[in-house]
């Protein structure tokens, strides 16, 4: 089948995108999440069976491969050439060649095996180390459940082109600049693109006119997020470098700035530079004049300008970050450029992400207390039942709760327990509902969430086994329990639950039985 370009041009334009200079233009994005999906669909000359394996190929030549920019690894050539372009290794050669050519073989001698001894280590240093990062590299491959042919498959992140249909479940990547043809709880962290660290969620309903930011659109999927929880089936719209995430990692992999020792070296050798220049003439003319021996005051003046050069510093330079890099190596730590050693030692304030940096980020259940603050084991029994049978990503909170290995043979969870529905999470309700159903019939619905959340729904309260009313004194005291808890560094949340009698059918629950709650 020959592909009309026209239709499926996804050229990268000039425009107003955010993200920087030379972003790509909004105005196909905006087109088709405002668009209905069997519009979308015919648009990218795709079904919902997915493109064929023939036709696949033919767009695969199109438009190339799925992979966004990445820094090109040097030649050796290449890296060799850009060692000794150093301005002090320069200034080094041109004094080792004036040496030689007035005869000072002792001083050529040393000048040169001075330059070609830090050179040499330098290469060698970072070539090990970019060797290592590759290894590392080729040791992570990405892959995307797409639909060809009607069949489902797994295939590599660089495989995928405008019009494939794609899977998206709890977890994966998004592989491309997708729109979503049918969600179900789908929930996407965008950190990567927007720095928010609160995931969003998307659906399948076309956008409204009114938006007009791409990152805002609710049915848009971009390169660079991950699904946290929910499914979907989306069609790719833009691969690779015409990606919003791919147009950012061209700007990144720019010509790298010149590091603040990389600059303080540079003027070192200027400096030199400017001293030779003032010197060496001076020398010259002074000696000439005096001794009128215009030859031995040239071979003086050179000598005087390779005693003003310290040959040894390029080395001495080398071998101290080598040792700094050597070191940092044993710690697991790859360096690619030697210069960054003296960066990292110059810091002042080292700012980091805390959470799996300094801590091993995990979450550890210290107390399960009833509403007075006391110890209760219905509260660990209950949390266990709603994190045991909930579908979707589990959090940091609910594997704490299950670490509770042993509650599952003594609740009997999925024995004596059967799910009957469940109230998903969302981030405009701050809390998520299990259903599920006794031995004997009875059905209970456990809500927890976030506290003001849960304790808005509750009218009734359970101290000790007894059931009694919800008093605003009572509550504002739970609320500063939880208050105080918090302070003291703990994360808290909010359970509570509702007891109903089963019915033949399997009833279908909704976010309105959240109601009326026991906490």
């Amino acid at each position: 089948m020959e592909i009309s370009k026209k239709t499926l041009d996804t050229s990268p334009r000039q425009g107003n995108l955010p993200g920087g200079n030379g972003a790509r233009d909004s105005v196909q994005l905006l087109e088709k999440a405002r668009a209905d999906t069997d519009t979308v669909l015919k648009g990218l000359e795709s079904q919902l069976n997915g493109l064929s394996e023939a036709e696949a190929d033919s767009r695969l030549k199109q438009f190339g491969t799925n992979e966004i920019a990445r820094e090109k690894r040097q030649s050796a050539l290449m890296r060799l050439l850009g060692d000794i372009k150093n301005p002090l290794v320069l200034l080094l050669l041109a004094l080792g060649v004036l040496s030689y050519l007035t005869g000072d073989l002792r001083a050529t001698v040393v000048i040169f095996a001075m330059v070609v001894l830090g050179v040499v280590l330098r290469f060698f240093q970072e070539l090990r180390a970019d060797n290592a990062a590759e290894k590392l590299q080729a040791m992570v491959s990405n892959t995307a459940t797409l639909v060809r042919g009607g069949k489902e498959k797994e295939v590599s992140l660089k495989m995928l082109v405008p019009g494939d249909i794609i899977r998206l479940a709890a977890g994966d990547m998004v592989p491309a600049d997708v729109r979503v043809l049918s969600a179900k709880d789908l929930f996407l962290n965008q950190a990567a693109l927007t720095g928010e660290a609160l995931p969003v969620e998307k659906k399948s309903a076309p956008a409204s006119a009114d938006v007009q930011n791409p990152l805002e659109l609710p049915n848009i999927c971009f390169l660079g997020s991950n699904v946290e929880s929910g499914s979907a089936t989306a069609v790719v719209i833009h691969t690779g470098a015409q990606t919003y995430f791919g147009s950012l990692a061209v700007s990144i992999v720019a010509q790298r700035q010149l590091t603040s020792f990389d600059k303080g070296i540079n003027k070192f050798t200027w400096l030199m530079i400017r001293f030779i220049a003032v010197m060496v003439p001076a020398v010259f003319l002074i000696n000439g004049l005096s001794k009128h021996n215009w030859l031995e005051a040239f071979l003086f003046a050179m000598a005087v300008a390779v005693g003003l050069t310290p040959e040894m510093l390029p080395m001495i330079v080398t071998v101290n970050l080598s040792k700094g890099a050597l070191a940092m190596a044993r710690k697991k730590v790859i360096v690619k450029r030697l210069n960054a050693i003296q960066n990292f030692g110059a810091m002042d304030v080292l700012c980091t992400d805390k959470t799996g940096t300094l801590t091993q980020g995990k979450i550890v259940l210290e107390k399960h207390l009833d509403a007075h603050g006391d110890p209760s084991e219905k509260v660990l029994h209950y949390g266990y039942l709603n994190s045991y049978h909930h579908t979707g990503l589990k959090n940091l909170l609910d594997e704490a709760i299950l670490d509770h290995k042993e509650l599952r043979e003594h609740l009997k969870a999925d024995e004596k327990y059967h799910k009957i529905d469940e109230i998903p999470f969302d981030f405009v309700r701050r809390r998520m509902s299990v259903v599920v159903e006794d031995d004997t019939g009875l059905n209970t619905l456990i809500c927890k969430g976030a506290v003001d959340e849960v304790l808005s729904l509750c009218t009734r309260v359970e101290v000790k086994g007894e059931v009694i009313e919800v008093l605003p004194e009572h509550d504002a005291k739970r609320r500063q329990l939880a208050d105080d808890l918090n302070a003291q560094g703990f994360r808290v949340i909010a359970l509570a639950y509702k007891q109903m009698p089963g019915a033949s059918d399997e009833p279908v629950y909704s976010v309105k039985d959240e109601s009326d709650l026991i906490l």
